[in-house]
């Protein structure tokens, strides 16, 4: 396990771009001077040690001394004692809707960014408790199991979108059958499952199996996310509008928030609906429902100490800016050997 501490510093690395785009212009301005000056056979006479190929080999150590010497101000860290730690909290899994309904723009950047934006604050929120990830549209799958790493949860999330599940549709009830299975601790009451969705769901049962989740221990809380008005499925390629998700008959589809779904489901599992418009309501409502609720003692593995290795990357920096310096642009005997670039001719 690693961590990288000062990420900012990765910035530093555009460096290298520039430094490549100066010696291109440097060299282009040079090899145009040379030529009004005088042709290649008299300047290789003139000046037979010049050399392309260290020029170029120079701007390669160069790069190579900046890429470490950033790295340095990163400050990687490798962990390197695994610890058990007990903590208390309770298991929250998410199932995100990933069907094409979650495209519509009713809410702004669109439901499925903005279910990911809840999903990320919620999260940001969270102190002990472990969380698990649900993606479904007819069919659910298993994002990330639960789980104590909070940043791999949110590099899952922003992997999620449309396009991974090929099946369409909005089964909440397949979303629901395999968060029973996250859970660890038959005898657990403090399981919850937070659905986000438009609740367009099209069957009946998805009540019902809320009804068999609650009577393991399990609460259900639905967030809503859309608009009652509805709005149409943008189909997009680059980012620009081609046209909109059309039904059988040629009329443009309206996809609407389905409040009422999400509240049934939310009251057959003793949960609660929620309207995701507002995130900070939402972060605020779900904080408040976690608080209340009792706490399960855990194990938990995690590294406890991380060593710096920035020592290595500035070492190898200051290496290869040593090179750099004493190597000369100038041709030597094994370069001249070589000919690289045919440059005797």
């Amino acid at each position: 396990m690693y961590q990288l501490e000062e990420k900012i510093w990765f910035w530093f690395l555009l460096v290298i771009p520039a430094i490549g785009l100066l010696f291109l212009i440097l060299q282009l301005w040079r090899h145009q001077a040379q030529k009004k000056f005088a042709s290649n056979t008299l300047l290789n006479k003139l000046s037979p040690s010049r050399s392309v190929f260290k020029s170029i080999l120079k701007l390669i150590i160069l790069s190579l001394a900046f890429a470490c010497l950033t790295i340095a101000l990163v400050n990687p860290k490798i962990g390197t004692k695994l610890e058990t730690l007990k903590s208390e909290g309770v298991d929250v899994v998410f199932a995100v809707d990933v069907s094409k309904s979650m495209l519509a723009e009713d809410i702004a950047p669109n439901r499925l960014e903005k279910s990911k934006q809840l999903v990320t604050q919620i999260i940001n929120n969270l102190a002990s408790d472990r969380i698990g990830i649900i993606a479904y549209a007819e069919k659910a799958f298993p994002q990330l199991p639960i789980t104590t790493d909070y940043s791999s949860a949110k590099m899952f999330l922003q992997s999620m979108n449309t396009d991974m599940l090929s099946s369409q549709g909005t089964a909440i009830d397949e979303a629901i059958q395999l968060a029973r299975t996250y859970y660890d601790d038959e005898e657990q009451t403090n399981k919850v499952l937070i659905i986000l969705s438009d609740g367009e769901d099209h069957n009946d049962i998805a009540v019902d199996i809320a009804e068999a989740a609650a009577e393991e221990g399990i609460k259900i809380f639905t967030i809503g996310v859309g608009d009652a008005k509805g709005g149409p499925i943008p189909i997009k390629r680059n980012n620009i509008v081609l046209n909109y998700k059309k039904d059988s008959k040629g009329e443009t589809v309206i996809t609407r928030l389905n409040e009422a779904t999400l509240m049934k489901i939310a009251d057959g599992a003793n949960g609660k609906y929620i309207n995701g418009k507002y995130t900070k309501d939402v972060v605020e409502a779900i904080k408040e429902i976690l608080s209340k609720m009792d706490k399960t003692e855990f194990e938990a593995k995690q590294f406890a100490e991380y060593k710096n290795q920035f020592q290595w990357f500035l070492g190898f920096g200051i290496f290869f800016l040593l090179i750099d310096v004493f190597l000369l642009e100038r041709k030597t005997a094994w370069l001249r050997r070589l000919n690289l670039f045919n440059e005797n001719l």
